[in-house]
């Protein structure tokens, strides 16, 4: 397929979206130019201005496939007016308000948020490389890990997390966690079934319901939100912003890695 596909979107950042810590599958190819894969399925786009370029995609592809993994059916700007009634928030959309909640692959997510676990960026994101290069280019299988060993992913340099990717594979292959059924489920009980995997504790579920099931209340509270949540919402987070908390802290978690909330 050698067609682009390019429509404005304005008050879109697509390195925000891709580089703020909800994926770890895309890199930089050329300027302001990414290439990366959802469900095996490659792409390669780029901005300029606000005009963003869906490479040897056409458009179907693009409805199809892009359009909902980049949430862009999503009223984001309708969100930023009820989320900039607060003070820190507008500060955080000011810096950072182009950022998507990426709609990804559950299985994807689970293991992606368990090799993130203790880790910076940079690591995971290599880590994650040699996993879908150990699957032989795309995300390995429950089934694959069900049937690994520690010493089969070795190669991974994933350390303790490597048992847990194990457990995974096992509780989903088996049907004792079931991601159809948390997709369907509640947020409290979905994410109590993830909360059964190894290694899986509150805020990694939360980062799974997030940007795997799009459970956008969830609201992941890493070291960075933590400190956001004790000197600016002691009380927690404003009401009106609670049902779409989810969209808020990856604000407030981008803006106050950068020194932008001060």
């Amino acid at each position: 397929m050698d067609e682009n596909f390019s429509i404005v979107l304005p008050r879109f950042s697509l390195r925000d979206t891709l580089f703020c810590g909800q994926s770890f599958l895309w890199e930089e190819t050329a300027p302001d130019t990414f290439s990366g894969s959802f469900r095996g399925i490659p792409l390669t786009v780029s901005q300029k201005g606000d005009i963003v370029t869906f490479h040897n995609t056409n458009e179907q592809t693009y409805r199809d496939v892009w359009m909902e993994y980049f949430d862009l059916n999503t009223d984001y700007d309708a969100l930023k007016a009820i989320f900039s009634t607060d003070p820190t928030l507008k500060k955080a959309i000011a810096y950072c308000g182009g950022i998507r909640i990426l709609k990804q692959d559950p299985w994807e997510t689970v293991c992606a948020f368990i090799l993130s676990q203790n880790n910076n960026i940079k690591r995971i994101t290599g880590m994650v490389k040699r996993f879908y290069a150990w699957g032989n280019g795309r995300c390995p299988t429950p089934s694959m890990l069900s049937s690994a060993s520690i010493e089969d992913l070795t190669g991974l340099r994933a350390g303790f997390r490597a048992k847990y990717l194990i457990d995974a594979g096992k509780k989903v292959e088996s049907g004792a966690v079931s991601l159809k059924r948390i997709a369907l489920s509640s947020y409290e009980e979905g994410k109590k079934e993830l909360q059964t995997i190894l290694g899986i504790g509150p805020k990694v579920a939360d980062c799974i319901l997030l940007f795997g099931f799009h459970h956008i209340e969830a609201v992941p509270a890493d070291v960075w939100i933590k400190r956001v949540l004790a000197r600016y919402y002691p009380n927690g987070l404003p009401k009106a912003v609670l049902p779409y908390g989810g969209i808020a802290q990856q604000y407030l978690f981008f803006a106050a890695r950068a020194g932008m909330l001060e």
